[in-house]
């Protein structure tokens, strides 16, 4: 069956795919053979160097769980102020006074295009020298500084882009009936756009929980990669200590961007319309004595 988006495939071209796909499963079969092979040559998938991750809790309230406290704590931190802070310049960089929206561009393309990691250093030096901040707390407040002021930079046009990419006839609309551009951008762009960035936003958020592993590589911050030279120390396992942090970090940002997905449908689905527009003689009808009809609710949303 053809579609607006593409042709249906012929005989050909469906023989080719089953050859394209068996050919790619060969390929992976022979690579995940290979990896197999050479972790058993070393003796790298003996028991003895898993089992302390799946037998006893040592492994996991010693290393694993506090270096994960450090980085849930860290982005999570990083995600209250950068999502906010990011928001305001990106709506900011949409201002029709140039004294906003150009500071507000000048702080955008400045600190996205800093790298994170130089961002965490520098914040690391500035609490060390101008502030009072307790040495052992300094990396966690270098890495949120870095994580904050970069993304809220990318944050900042993912909103901006978000907004842009809404008709103009929706604020033209709004400001014919009345309404100020404040309030234009509070209570018809913004709603509408937040469902168009929420994949880009999560995203973004991803790429923080996967960023504070650079304080730990380059600041001393124990967070979860960090805590692997310590078991590979104690235990002697490297393959294996870094299996385990990657499922972790697999497993949560799989469970951000699943909450993502079912938000983002919840969202899609309270906004869509029947596009069923009422007469007067239904909304006479439907006005009963004692009864209250929202018109705008029935048109807005779908059964």
């Amino acid at each position: 069956m053809s579609s607006v988006l593409y042709d249906a495939q012929g005989p050909r071209a469906k023989r080719r795919n089953i050859v394209f796909s068996v050919v790619f499963l060969a390929a992976l079969a022979a690579v995940l053979w290979w990896v197999y092979t050479k972790l058993d040559e070393n003796n790298q998938l003996e028991w003895v160097l898993w089992k302390p991750f799946f037998t006893g809790t040592e492994a996991w309230n010693t290393y694993l769980w506090p270096g994960l406290q450090n980085t849930l704590k860290a982005a999570a931190l990083a995600m209250v102020i950068a999502l906010p802070l990011g928001a305001v310049l990106g709506i900011a960089r949409l201002s029709d006074h140039v004294w906003v929206r150009v500071p507000a561009g000048a702080v955008v393309e400045f600190f996205r295009a800093i790298p994170v990691l130089v961002l965490m250093i520098f914040g690391l030096a500035l609490f060390s020298e101008y502030t009072n901040v307790n040495a052992d707390d300094r990396p966690l407040y270098a890495v949120v500084t870095g994580l904050v002021l970069y993304n809220a930079a990318v944050l900042a046009e993912i909103v901006r882009a978000g907004i842009l990419s809404l008709p103009k006839g929706q604020s033209e609309a709004a400001m014919a009936v009345g309404l100020r551009k404040n309030q234009v951008m509070r209570f018809i762009l913004l709603p509408q756009a937040v469902t168009a960035m929420l994949p880009a936003i999560v995203s973004q958020l991803v790429v923080i929980v996967k960023d504070t592993a650079l304080g730990g590589a380059v600041l001393t911050f124990p967070e979860l990669l960090a805590a692997v030279s310590a078991m590979i120390g104690y235990y002697g396992n490297p393959i294996a200590s870094f299996t385990m942090v990657a499922v972790i970090f697999i497993v949560i940002n799989f469970a951000l961007t699943s909450f993502a997905s079912w938000l983002e449908g919840r969202l899609r689905r309270g906004k869509k319309s029947t596009g069923a527009v009422l007469g007067a003689d239904a909304v006479e009808e439907l006005s009963a004595p004692g009864e209250h009809v929202d018109v705008t609710h029935d048109v807005e949303k779908g059964p």
